[in-house]
């Protein structure tokens, strides 16, 4: 098969900087796509940082500033890996010399800024994608798959949960490269558009749109010191929040996240309950989907657990042999290859968020938060 490069320039040298270079590092060793891509360039704000990043990931070139690298003849995409806050003005400089687009969760501060990037890259006919990357994890897409065919009958309900707690000590300031989500002006808001986006997301892509909510959220330490001034500041983000929601199938949906619940560093699950069967995920099990059957014979009937790793499963039969283990940092593999994908055959249907998709769920976070300083159930926005 003949490749066609596609050159990525990358904006952020932290986590998602990591993960999604990983992705790009991986996915010809275990997937055919005729578009591969090329780390061709790796930007951040400290040049000494960046060089020993691009060291380390095999990054051809470098950049300290953004506004450069989007100028760049030799970067066909700009994936970027920074504070929600910036999303929106790397994706208006990006679109307007013309490059693809991969972003990270959410897509923007808030639906406002989301529509506008929607309109502009539409406009601009250029492909996009959002990194909402649970999605990918074959036991997810799985569900997805079985919900799609119908097998749980009706489905009358929805509930996911996703729960840390590495933000209870009052000492902990906001702010700064590494605190950044605790700023409401980096952020946007607390653990609704960081955690709970990421449920949304799961939600609507396997369940449906969801069309009304009504929710609840609390800051449990009102006053932070900030790095970038070294006082101390209101916090305005949320570290908590609930939410009921409906769907438009008319199922009913409980959403909660938080963090501060102790012992808890990463506990996401979902399950939904149809009227024949029902499923279930965990993240600290991502392999595993437990499934009920209620056709199955009452002397037998259970839930099952379903190990998702044999070769017929969602991806897993370009890695290893059945029963090994695949992790999170293969969601962004997966992801980056149905990117590819999609610039191979561009007839093909999405098997990936795009800014549209995402704005969604956007609109969904924002009726969220209008709905816990309202007291009221608000309608979300349709995209």
């Amino acid at each position: 098969m003949s490749k066609k490069p596609v050159r990525i320039g990358v904006v952020g040298y932290g986590f998602m900087g990591r993960t999604h270079s990983n992705a790009y590092s991986q996915l010809e060793h275990f997937f055919e796509t005729e578009h591969v891509p090329v780390k061709q360039v790796i930007c951040g704000r400290s040049g000494d940082k960046v060089k020993e990043f691009a060291e380390k990931w095999g990054y051809a070139d470098t950049e300290t500033d953004w506004r450069e690298l989007v100028k760049r003849d030799d970067v066909d995409a700009i994936d970027i890996c920074t504070p929600n806050n910036s999303h929106y003005d790397i994706a208006l400089a990006a679109i307007e010399n013309g490059k693809m687009i991969l972003c990270e969760k959410p897509l923007a501060l808030n639906g406002e800024q989301g529509l506008k990037m929607v309109e502009a890259i539409e406009a601009a006919g250029l492909p996009n994608l959002v990194w909402y990357n649970y999605r990918f994890l074959p036991a997810v897409t799985l569900a997805k798959q079985i919900v799609d065919r119908g097998d749980l009958g009706r489905i009358y309900h929805y509930r996911a949960n996703f729960l840390q707690d590495w933000t209870m000590s009052e000492d902990l300031p906001q702010g700064g490269a590494a605190l950044w989500r605790l700023d409401a002006a980096s952020a946007g808001s607390g653990v609704t558009g960081d955690l709970l986006a990421h449920n949304i997301d799961c939600a609507r892509w396997i369940n449906g749109d969801i069309v009304s909510v009504s929710a609840m959220t609390e800051t449990f330490i009102k006053e932070r010191v900030h790095q970038d001034t070294g006082e101390v500041h209101p916090v305005t983000i949320d570290d908590a929040c609930a939410f009921l929601a409906r769907f438009e199938n008319g199922s009913t949906a409980i959403f909660e996240s938080t963090r501060y619940a102790r012992g808890h560093k990463a506990l996401k699950t979902f399950e939904i309950n149809g009227h024949d069967k029902s499923l279930s995920w965990d993240l600290h099990d991502l392999n595993r989907l437990a499934y009920f059957d209620h056709d199955v014979p009452g002397e037998t009937r259970g839930w099952s657990s379903v190990h998702v790793s044999d070769g017929d499963h969602p991806y897993t039969g370009n890695w290893w042999v059945p029963g090994l283990c695949l992790g999170y940092e293969h969601s962004f593999v997966h992801g980056a290859v149905e990117f590819m994908k999609s610039l191979d055959d561009p007839s093909a249907k999405k098997a990936f968020p795009d800014f549209r998709n995402a704005l969604g769920t956007q609109y969904v976070c924002d009726a969220v938060l209008e709905s816990a300083k309202t007291g009221q159930w608000v309608d979300v926005k349709r995209a």
